[in-house]
């Protein structure tokens, strides 16, 4: 059974909407209906029959236009779906523009974000629900606002000129503020690239980043296929070089601790370089694709080569863990990883269930390297589009002992 807090702020909430629709249309409490299109300077939007259990088996989209000249800043009030943490199954998706739109970002479960700004006079909202488990959905408010008022939570836009700036909201003078949701999208011409380097970089530390964060991603929405790196603590990301001519950069902050914040620069530079020109270091090391255990493949020799150092700079993902589960699948081992630490994350998925961190790896060639359910190991390699570790047989693989992990802190913090 819900609190009577909780049913307390859907009534204020409630009366709020009711205040407006009263201004704009007299004598009509407000009905949330399954989308809609919406134009002025403020309106609200809800899931259908907010704030009754929202209906299984929808999907409703919400078309909002504000004045030319203006961009669209969108509020939650409040919002309760299915909660998820991959946010796979009831959600609401909010996009800048209408059609073919950058996502700002997906949302579930009862967390509230910060205030979410569109880089036009367009916004989307869209929500769908799968046929089991629902909630009492989502109430949001939208507001027209002049493109370069920020204030202390409106952050992020569409950069476009050559070079430029970007950081969060009251840096340098203040901690940025909590509950907060930036997204920066950048767009070079189609034949330069773009990059990116962190001056100043502090944002909550976590092993996991899971609570403040900074990620960064090839091309124009939120894709963790796409995910060159998600970044938190103290030390600046090595510098960033986009893949083609549009990256994503996506701030987030909880509603607890905050930290100063950060300062970065990108530029636009051109796809073919001198060769006397050497690439920035950066943190992307391509994905894997299509590896299947063959003959040849198999007959390798199980070891790997080099040092704990040049393996840690070359592989995408670098971890110590619990193997919890093995299977056996056309000729490699899958495993699901119960993660004690991750050195390095690349693009590598976790999961989350409770307090446990997981991550899903692939060993090509089944046992080559060995992994026994049930111990503890180093593992380091790359990652596949569908974000599971892939092993080779020249992988690094060791047991994980609690001596390993000093060094293997001093890694994390070292610029390869």
């Amino acid at each position: 059974m819900r609190g009577a807090g909780t049913w307390a702020a859907l009534c204020l909430l409630l009366a709020a909407a009711a205040q407006l629709s009263r201004q704009q249309s007299p004598d009509r409490r407000p009905v949330f209906t399954c989308g809609g299109v919406l134009t002025g300077e403020s309106g609200f939007i809800g899931s259908e029959g907010f704030p009754g259990v929202y209906p299984p088996n929808s999907k409703c989209t919400w078309k909002i236009t504000v004045p030319k000249g203006k961009v669209v800043v969108l509020n939650f009030r409040f919002i309760d779906l299915e909660s998820d943490n991959l946010c796979r199954y009831d959600f609401v998706d909010v996009y800048s523009g209408h059609t073919n739109g950058q996502r700002i970002g997906r949302f579930c479960g009862t967390f509230r974000p910060g205030a979410l700004v569109s880089s036009g006079n367009k916004m989307m909202v869209q929500m769908i629900s799968d046929a089991n488990t629902a909630g009492n959905g989502f109430m949001a408010m939208f507001v027209a606002a002049e493109p370069n008022e920020r204030g202390d939570q409106y952050c992020g836009g569409r950069l476009e000129r050559p070079s430029g700036s970007f950081k969060t909201p009251n840096w340098p003078d203040r901690d940025y503020p909590a509950g907060v949701t930036c997204v920066w999208h950048i767009v070079a011409p189609k034949n330069q690239l773009i990059e990116l380097k962190f001056e100043k970089f502090d944002v909550e530390r976590d092993n996991y980043c899971r609570y403040d964060y900074v990620a960064v991603f090839n091309g124009g929405e939120v894709n963790d296929a796409k995910r060159i790196g998600k970044y938190c603590g103290d030390s600046p990301p090595a510098p960033i070089l986009s893949e083609k001519n549009e990256l994503l950069i996506q701030f987030f902050s909880d509603l607890s601790l905050t930290a100063d914040g950060f300062i970065g620069h990108y530029k636009f530079r051109p796809k073919k370089l001198p060769t006397t020109t050497a690439l920035p270091v950066t943190t992307t090391v391509p994905v894997t694709t299509g590896l299947k255990p063959t003959v040849a493949l198999c007959q390798q020799k199980c070891r790997w080569t080099g040092t704990l150092e040049s393996n840690y700079c070359s592989s995408n993902f670098v971890l110590a863990g619990t193997v919890i589960t093995t299977v056996t699948r056309g000729g490699s081992l899958h495993a699901t990883v119960s993660l004690i630490n991750i050195y390095k994350e690349g693009n590598l998925a976790i999961q989350q269930a409770g307090k446990n961190m997981s991550a899903k790896v692939i060993v090509v060639c089944k046992q080559c390297p060995l992994l026994r359910r049930g111990q503890n190991y180093i593992i380091m390699g790359q990652v596949g589009e569908d974000g599971r570790g892939k092993i080779m047989p020249n992988s690094f693989i060791m047991m994980f002992k609690t001596k390993n992990q000093k060094f293997l802190n001093a890694l994390e913090n070292k610029q390869c």
